[in-house]
């Protein structure tokens, strides 16, 4: 794997900064989260806070001032070791300083002291406005003191600049480190989803394929799912975001899986769907078959030759000719796409930017309201599907079958890597391997 190493996070925070201009930046981690009493959720630091940093503390700010002289400041928990025997490992300051590079260090209890300083005189403030209503109450205690001052003659920030606007661009372009990662956390969740092929059959549980995803993960090194895994048997597959996981699966059915891992930050996103008995019915194969060349069709689109929105148009009008073949929708191509009739079968898009954030950062048009163009460095997911609820309009053998193929797709310069294909899911290649684990 490419190193990692606090350069990169300095270039980043270089960068931030170049584009700020002039001006400084609030970038607060993410809040520990308290489950119950004296418990806390696993704690998981903010993505862009984490980007800009590297660092993995909780109670910690980023700072940035951008103008003659860029400077990063980092405010963080004291150095404690009696604490440190109850909560582990504290870097401090002073360490902090020197193994992420950052010009000045502080305490966090200093914040209140040293930022209203800071913020004097600076043009315009950068900061994520109504993400967190704590902190934008903070933010509003230390601009006003900042206007108290006005008779000294202290200006406080004219203008608040949504920061993560500028983050987010960043963000779209994965650095070989990055996605290095990335293919490691797919390779991870692919090796789970064949497991799951392997080890679900009638009688089973969902919850217990879930368990199957878990050890896979943690076994291989992922610190966390990337997500609440959805494990989907007959009609839950039906619903999108199903995540009950808590149903018996049965002889006939087939089971929609999308779950991934998540690697030092970074998600895998992978879905998978497949026959507990180990063989595709005919219905089932006909539209496992017209989603899985739906897919094929997106992936062929993705390159920066093409928009974001060229592999949707590709997987949409497979999608419909096949409704059309089969019955579900009435009219020509044209017709359906324009009346919509289509979204009873299938209502979500085709994919999303991947990255530190399952959905991860990054705009999807321009200003002008134009597709933005693919780039060499992006992460997307493709994940056409079908799902066919019971209804009158619906020919009964295709009732409560959910289907969804979902892969993780880096944009090169010579048009695409699927980077999640060790997960199998051709008709053959999933019969054979549930054939040979029986």
């Amino acid at each position: 794997m490419h190193e990692f190493s606090r350069q990169e996070f300095s270039q980043r925070r270089q960068q931030l900064m170049s584009r700020m201009q002039a001006g400084i930046a609030v970038i607060p981690t993410a809040p520990e989260v308290t489950r119950n009493r004296d418990s806390h959720y696993p704690y998981r630091f903010d993505s862009y806070f984490y980007y800009l940093t590297g660092f993995k503390e909780p109670e910690a700010v980023l700072v940035l001032v951008a103008g003659a002289e860029n400077k990063s400041i980092l405010f963080c928990r004291d150095k404690d070791i009696e604490r440190e025997i109850w909560d582990g490992f504290r870097h401090g300051p002073e360490a902090a300083r020197t193994e992420f590079g950052f010009d000045e260090t502080y305490s966090i209890t200093q914040l209140d002291e040293i930022l209203p300083k800071l913020m004097a005189n600076q043009p315009a403030l950068f900061y994520s406005l109504g993400n967190d209503a704590g902190w934008d109450a903070k933010l509003t205690g230390w601009l006003n003191t900042v206007r108290a001052q006005t008779r000294s003659g202290i200006q406080a920030p004219a203008a608040v600049v949504d920061v993560r606007q500028h983050v987010d661009s960043l963000r779209l372009i994965k650095s070989p480190w990055e996605i290095d990662l990335m293919r490691r956390s797919a390779e991870i969740a692919a090796g789970a989803h064949n497991r799951a092929m392997q080890v679900a059959k009638p009688g089973k549980w969902e919850y217990e394929v879930e368990a199957e995803f878990l050890h896979a993960f943690y076994r291989q090194g992922a610190q966390a799912p990337a997500y609440t895994s959805i494990v989907a048997g007959g009609a839950n597959a039906c619903t999108l975001h199903y995540n009950a996981n808590n149903a018996e699966l049965k002889q006939g059915d087939l089971l929609l899986i999308d779950a991934g891992c998540e690697l030092d930050g970074y998600a895998s996103d992978i879905t998978r769907t497949f026959p507990v008995s180990g063989r595709f019915s005919g219905p089932q194969k006909d539209l496992y078959e017209l989603v899985l060349t739906a897919q094929a069709a997106a992936i062929a689109s993705v390159s920066p030759q093409h928009h974001w929105n060229a592999p949707h148009e590709a997987a949409l009008g497979v999608l419909v000719d096949g409704f059309i073949h089969y019955g579900l929708c009435q009219g020509s191509r044209d017709e359906v796409l324009e009346n919509g009739s289509y979204r009873q079968f299938y209502m979500h898009r085709t994919g999303h930017w991947l990255g530190l954030d399952v959905h991860d950062a990054g705009e999807y048009k321009t200003s002008a309201g134009d597709w933005v163009m693919l780039q060499a460095g992006n992460v997307l997911t493709v994940e056409p599907g079908c799902y066919v609820r019971p209804a009158d309009n619906v020919p009964e053998h295709f009732w409560n079958i959910g289907i969804r193929i979902e892969d993780d797709v880096l944009v090169t310069e010579a048009g695409h890597d699927v980077i999640t294909t060790a997960a199998i899911k051709s008709v053959h290649d999933i019969e054979a391997l549930m054939r040979d684990s029986a």
